[in-house]
Parts: C-alpha cells; sequence; structure tokens
C-alpha cells in the first residue's frame, strides 16, 4: 500500500482529498496535517510515501515544509496540491523536486490520474535493477505526465485506455499478459484489448513473446518492456 499524507489548512478540503484517496485501489490515507509544524513532524513519525502538500498553511508555506524536508525529512515524494498559481511558487516547487502541481479547482479524474501515474512511476522503477534511457525518459514521463500529452496516439486509440492497458501490464509483472487476460482485467473486449497492446509495442512500452503449450495454437503474451528485460532468466 503507498501511504499518504494530507496536508491542507481547510479541513473539508483535506476530506474530500482523503475521500480520493481512499478510493483508489492500493492506497491509504496515513494523516493529514493542518499546519506546516504539524505537517513535518507527521512525516517524521508516520514516513509516508507521498506527501499531497498544500502551499497556503497558517504559519509556514508549503513551501517552506518542503525546504526543510528535502534538508533534513526523510526520502518522501511530494505532489503540491494548491490554489497558489505564481510562478515563484511553482519554481520553488520545481527546484524542490515535486513529482506534480496541481492547481485548485480541478476534478476528480485529474486527481485520480495523478496519483496513479505515481503508482505507475513506484511500480517500474521496482521492476528495474538498471535503467537504459529508454526507461530513464519514460520514468520523467510518467512523473511529469498530465499537461501535453507526451505520445500522439493513431485514431481509434483512446490515451485514457491505453494507459488503464498499461497498468493492467504493470500490475502483472514478468507474467505478462495474453490479450484473452488482458480483456478480463480491463473489462475491454478482447479484439480492443489485444489492439491496445500492440499499440504499446509499437510504442516501444511492451514486449510480446510466443508461449507454446501442449496442443493447440501458441499464445501471444505481452510483458512491460523494461520488467521482461531485467527480470527474465533467458538470455
Amino acid at each position: 500500500m503507498i501511504g499518504v499524507l494530507i496536508v491542507d489548512d481547510d479541513f473539508m478540503v483535506a476530506k474530500v482529498h482523503a475521500g480520493f484517496v481512499a478510493g483508489l485501489e492500493g492506497f491509504e490515507v496515513v494523516g493529514t496535517a493542518a499546519t506546516g509544524a504539524a505537517a513535518l513532524a507527521e512525516i517524521g513519525r508516520r514516513r509516508p510515501h507521498l506527501v499531497l502538500l498544500d502551499v497556503y498553511l497558517p504559519d509556514m508555506t508549503g513551501l517552506d515544509v518542503l525546504r526543510q524536508l528535502r534538508a533534513s525529512g526523510p526520502p518522501t515524494d511530494v505532489i503540491v496540491i494548491s490554489a497558489a498559481r505564481d510562478v515563484d511558487s511553482i519554481r520553488s516547487a520545481l527546484h524542490g523536486g515535486v513529482l506534480h502541481y496541481l492547481v485548485k479547482p480541478f476534478d476528480r479524474q485529474t486527481f485520480e490520474n495523478r496519483l496513479l501515474d505515481y503508482a505507475a512511476l513506484r511500480s517500474d522503477l521496482g521492476g528495474l535493477a538498471e535503467a537504459a534511457q529508454t526507461d530513464v525518459d519514460r520514468l520523467f514521463t510518467l512523473s511529469r505526465r498530465g499537461g501535453t500529452a507526451v505520445v500522439t496516439t493513431p485514431k481509434g486509440i483512446a490515451p485514457e485506455t491505453l494507459e488503464l492497458v498499461w497498468q493492467a501490464l504493470a500490475d502483472a509483472g514478468v507474467v505478462g499478459l495474453s490479450a484473452s487476460e488482458c480483456s478480463t482485467r480491463t473489462g475491454l473486449a478482447r479484439v480492443s484489448a489485444r489492439r491496445y497492446l500492440e499499440q504499446l509495442v509499437s510504442q516501444q512500452e511492451a514486449d510480446v513473446r510466443q508461449r507454446y503449450g501442449t496442443a493447440g495454437r501458441p499464445e501471444r503474451r505481452f510483458t512491460l518492456r523494461g520488467r521482461q528485460r531485467n527480470d527474465r532468466n533467458d538470455p
């Protein structure tokens, strides 16, 4: 489970965000904080994987919290969630190594997409022993995805559905998925699942191989490229 600490001085906003987090599989809210001092104390005590950090806090800014965290705190990932739109705040957040900067107000889907991108980033990092440049490019794309699309998908390929299939492959790990299994996990028709899997292969994000059984036609299995390359035993 990915532990999330929510830092916001507005109780109702923090409650709404906690509900969003709790609704995502693989995430749990480990605490909330309404001040910068409380945030630093909770981070030190609970060691969350991810902090959702507001800029406007009553005792110090969230950017002050970020600076102190980076100077002497535990290695915690941070996404800023704030109404602060000034360039100085955004620049300070970038210098502090935040993974993303969400400007209030935003819809639930945008919020969930940023957290799912974060989960995919953690999963991808966990599956790599050593990174090639293509792996690094993909990881940095995941960490900053959400604005302009990095990959232009062809007609008939929806980016959101492609992300759903990508996540299904990430969850499958080195075993990978057949088109039928992907269909079951995502709710897509088998033909659609295969089309999206093939699209990931064409984008060099996945590999496909034949698996031969005792009888019948060989099965095509798809695996995320970084995971298969680093974890398989065959040369």
